[in-house]
């Protein structure tokens, strides 16, 4: 048989579009990107918004646990980003590390959030608007989100998270005016993805008629839980004369209807140093750390609520006592809580040295497991997945 013949054959073989389509929602990311330029057809079909979203829905169905992590930049520490890390869920190894491909006016950067693939950043020092980015680093694309249209705002707090009704992405920013009331509004504004703009809406929740001072306490990225962001609020009423009692309540904002709403905090016993919000499991979580019976033992009590929304389905995990107070980085995919223990005076060659540990703590079983990676309080954690979001969006650049 000759060689002309057995091309014809083979070039002859045609598999339904069908078919195509369901292999290649199977496909790892750097294989589509190769892939784009197999033919013309092959790259529409890649490049096309809804088969994006069906490769998304089949890689989180067989998702394998990453994390990301990165430092917090600062202009006064870096002359250039420390590189994002890419690690196992499970045992926190290094996988693969990435470059930040854009700088701040401030030359610092936060994490926001991560999503589907997606990661947010923002300026972390400065107060004002100085640029927030999306960014994609398996398909290496980015893109600069407009200026916005409030300005002048206090300490703003951000949040990302996934519309799904729409199939589409959102930014949230929340702030206080700089005016010298003592209870300055809350300025809300929403970005959209698909429309690329930010708009106004309005915060619909009344404030209680005593309440004299309020800020939003986020020591982590905004968790993104049952198509909510969420962030806590810490506000003080006034009970007459000079009696001012604090209290806390949890601010959630629903990404597909863009309304805001109160969500009660779980009742327990003593009083808190610190409250981490967080998610376990896909739930919305609190992580609570009060001092024990000695000045220097921390207790750290873990809540979750099985349903959202509702008040009696608060439930206490567990209670994890450390010997000192612990820095709290944040939950991995599989649910391993990610720790630092402060530094401790050690014996080294008759001289006393200070020592860091960072674990990896099961809230289930209580097992747990030193990693050699340091972390710190600069460092933020989130969870991570490879997708091709972003690779057909406008103004997106490429690097």
């Amino acid at each position: 048989m000759s060689q002309s013949t057995v091309f014809r054959r083979r070039t002859s073989l045609h598999l339904p579009d069908e078919i195509v389509l369901e292999i290649l929602t199977r496909l790892p990311v750097n294989s589509l990107l190769r892939f784009r330029c197999v033919c013309k057809t092959w790259y529409s079909y890649i490049t096309n918004p809804n088969f994006i979203s069906t490769h998304l829905s089949s890689l989180l169905s067989h998702n394998h646990g990453c994390v990301i992590y990165m430092r917090r930049t600062f202009p006064w520490n870096y002359s250039s980003s420390p590189p994002t890390l890419v690690a196992c869920d499970r045992t926190f190894e290094r996988v693969s590390e990435f470059r930040i491909p854009f700088t701040f006016q401030s030359a610092s950067s936060r994490l926001v959030g991560s999503c589907n693939g997606i990661l947010c950043l923002t300026d972390y020092i400065v107060s004002e608007f100085n640029g927030v980015y999306l960014w994609n680093p398996s398909i290496r694309k980015f893109k600069k989100l407009p200026d916005t249209c409030l300005s002048w705002l206090h300490h703003p707090k951000l949040g990302f998270g996934y519309d799904s009704l729409n199939n589409d992405y959102k930014v949230v920013r929340i702030s206080r005016s700089r005016v010298k009331d003592m209870m300055p509004p809350l300025e809300v504004e929403v970005y959209t993805l698909s429309s690329d703009s930010w708009k106004r809406i309005g915060f619909g929740i009344p404030w209680r008629p005593n309440v004299v001072f309020w800020e939003i306490k986020c020591f982590l990225p905004s968790p993104f839980v049952s198509g909510h962001l969420h962030w806590m609020i810490l506000y003080a009423e006034d009970r007459g004369g000079r009696d001012r009692h604090s209290t806390h309540m949890i601010l959630s904002f629903d990404v597909n209807s863009e309304k805001f709403k109160e969500l009660p905090l779980p009742a327990d016993e003593g009083s808190c140093c610190v409250i981490y919000l967080t998610s376990f499991k896909g739930k919305l979580a609190l992580i609570k750390l009060r001092y024990g019976v000695q000045s220097r033992d921390t207790l750290c009590s873990i809540w979750v609520m099985r349903e959202y929304g509702l008040f009696d389905s608060w439930n206490k995990l567990c209670v994890l006592p450390f010997e000192s107070t612990s820095n709290i980085i944040g939950f991995t995919k599989y649910d391993l809580l990610l720790i630092r223990k402060r530094p401790r005076l050690v014996s080294t060659n008759s001289e006393l040295e200070r020592e860091d540990k960072s674990v990896l703590i099961d809230p289930e079983t209580l097992h747990e497991n030193e990693i050699s990676i340091p972390v710190d309080i600069y460092l933020d954690l989130a969870t991570h997945m490879e997708s091709l979001a972003l690779l057909a969006g406008e103004n997106v650049a490429s690097y």
